[in-house]
């Protein structure tokens, strides 16, 4: 049997903090970039290799009972080591062993999804807009093309598991010496070992960035609503598939609507005389300035209907509509000759003394309207 603890120079009490350390100190001594002699080479082999035992604890434990996953277990067969992966093709059939992922995997893998947060105005909900995008993100690295290595070089096979991405163990079992496979920790389970890494990724094969994206954001948008871009997320390691971005859609308040669904609703203050006697008076919309009819009468909390002008609906065709609620204003201050003119409307309407009235607020009294008024502020 090897001994692993001898290759690292610890003792066979040493901690884990004690050979994370021990192996630390050997990597950066033998390591083939900073000492390339074959003799350091075959050095760095057995202290990874050591290192790959004691580190884990089952496979110390095994190692200290007496097996040896690096001594090379003779023939297949109870008691003398053989393959798990062989068990379970004998089992469940061929292709059952394969479940565990033989062979060395690739340095390429698909990024991660992002979320950004776009801010919009009311207007652009209610129409759609083209809006740019300024994001960080993950792309490939220009310089090696995603290899991960510097111009002119390459990578090599790795000496742990001679390529294979995996390193095998033997582990007791009620059946005898049962080997199994774990991913190489020397090479990431690539199989492959990067010489020379490059100096803008460090051998990522992608670097950050910051880039601008013009997107289309459909009308009829809300605040809440995410816009899906399909591989416009991170770009994976080894410049894998890149992820797909989504954008969270935050909708500025407005000054002068309330959106509630595809519905706008806005307040209009009009004057005692306008609300008594009726008027058309303009009022702003997005699609621009409309007349708005006021019949004679109307009362506070009153709605004004502006059909068709709304915001567009997501899914579907047409729009919303604009819903105006009027509020009457009665004014504070009046001259002497404005006094003696409502003094004379008073009479004429017998209104002198006025006795007022309870209103109920269930019905559609004065009192529920200017709720409702309020509510929709």
């Amino acid at each position: 049997m090897n001994d692993y603890y001898a290759d690292l120079g610890v003792a066979r009490d040493a901690t884990a903090d004690d050979i994370k350390k021990a192996y630390r100190r050997a990597a950066r001594k033998l390591h083939p970039d900073v000492n390339p002699g074959p003799e350091a080479e075959e050095q760095f082999k057995k202290v990874s290799q050591a290192y790959d035992v004691l580190s884990d604890a089952e496979k110390k434990r095994s190692y200290d009972m007496g097996a040896d996953p690096y001594s090379g277990a003779g023939a297949a067969g109870f008691g003398q080591g053989f393959s798990f992966s062989d068990v379970m093709d004998a089992f469940f059939g061929a292709g059952a062993g394969a479940a565990q992922g033989r062979g060395p995997r690739s340095r390429q893998s698909r990024g991660q999804d992002a979320l950004v947060r776009l801010d919009l105005d009311l207007v652009d909900a209610v129409f759609g807009a083209e809006k740019d995008l300024t994001i960080d993100t993950a792309v490939g690295c220009s310089t090696c093309h995603g290899e991960g290595t510097q111009p002119g070089t390459g990578t090599r096979t790795c000496d742990v598991c001679q390529g294979q991405g995996q390193v095998q163990s033997v582990q007791r079992s009620f059946l005898g010496q049962v080997m199994t496979s774990r991913p190489c920790v020397n090479c990431q389970a690539t199989g492959q070992v990067i010489e020379a890494p490059c100096y803008e990724c460090s051998g990522d094969g992608r670097v950050r960035t910051r880039r601008t994206l013009t997107i289309r954001v459909p009308a009829g948008v809300d605040t809440g609503t995410r816009i899906q871009l399909a591989g416009e997320g991170e770009v994976g390691p080894g410049a894998g598939p890149a992820g797909d971005l989504y954008v969270e859609v935050a909708v500025r308040r407005d000054e002068r609507f309330q959106r509630q669904g595809d519905d706008l609703h806005a307040t209009l203050e009009l004057p005692m005389t306008a609300a008594a006697l009726g008027a058309t008076v303009p009022f702003d919309t997005f699609d621009g300035e409309q007349e708005l009819d006021v019949r004679p009468g109307i009362q506070s909390g009153e709605q004004i209907r502006l059909r068709g002008l709304g915001v567009t609906h997501l899914r579907g065709s047409g729009r919303g509509d604009i819903i105006v609620h009027a509020m009457v204003a009665t004014p504070s201050k009046l001259t002497s000759e404005q006094e003696d003119l409502l003094r004379r409307l008073a009479a004429l309407r017998g209104e002198e003394k006025p006795t007022g009235r309870i209103a109920d607020p269930t019905d559609g009294s004065i009192f529920g309207k200017l709720r409702d008024a309020f509510k929709a502020r």
